[in-house]
């Protein structure tokens, strides 16, 4: 084979080469940032929808304590949240998002606290219909953060 010929044939073959581990690196990168992105996103839409279903419960919690169930309408912000919940996650945080609501439903059956019993109260005597639900959630949110992580 004539030198020149194998020279100029080596020369393109290496071109080839390094243009294609190029392009593989760029497309590597670019589908690996994509991915952050999209997981990123519903991270943060979880963490508002979550902290939304939170303070909520917390506002009908309280209300509960002391006074009964007048009119259904109340939980509708609720009820919002719960079916956002149920589109967007996982079976345990939603397990959790409807034992809070029974138990705050519960709460609204029970007989009121007066407001001298809920001077003595402890924190410790009251029911937290939201905390499982919190732990679900920092779970999952843990998980996906971890997700994140493995991307980089």
């Amino acid at each position: 084979m004539d030198p020149a010929v194998l020279s100029a044939s080596a020369a393109v073959l290496g071109s080839l080469a390094g243009a294609s581990a190029s392009l593989a690196t760029a497309w590597l990168t670019q589908r690996s940032q994509g991915k952050r992105a999209v997981i990123q996103a519903e991270v943060h839409k979880r963490e508002l929808l979550y902290a939304e279903f939170i303070t909520e419960c917390s506002r009908l919690y309280l209300d509960a304590l002391n006074h009964a169930l007048e009119r259904p309408e109340t939980f509708q912000q609720t009820y919002s949240l719960l079916s956002r919940i149920r589109l967007a996650s996982p079976g345990a945080v939603l397990r959790e998002a409807e034992a809070a609501i029974q138990q705050i439903l519960d709460t609204y059956r029970a007989p009121n606290l007066t407001v001298e019993r809920l001077r003595v109260v402890s924190l410790s005597e009251l029911q937290d219909p939201i905390r499982a639900f919190s732990e679900a959630c920092r779970d999952e949110l843990l998980s996906l953060h971890q997700e994140l992580a493995a991307t980089s």
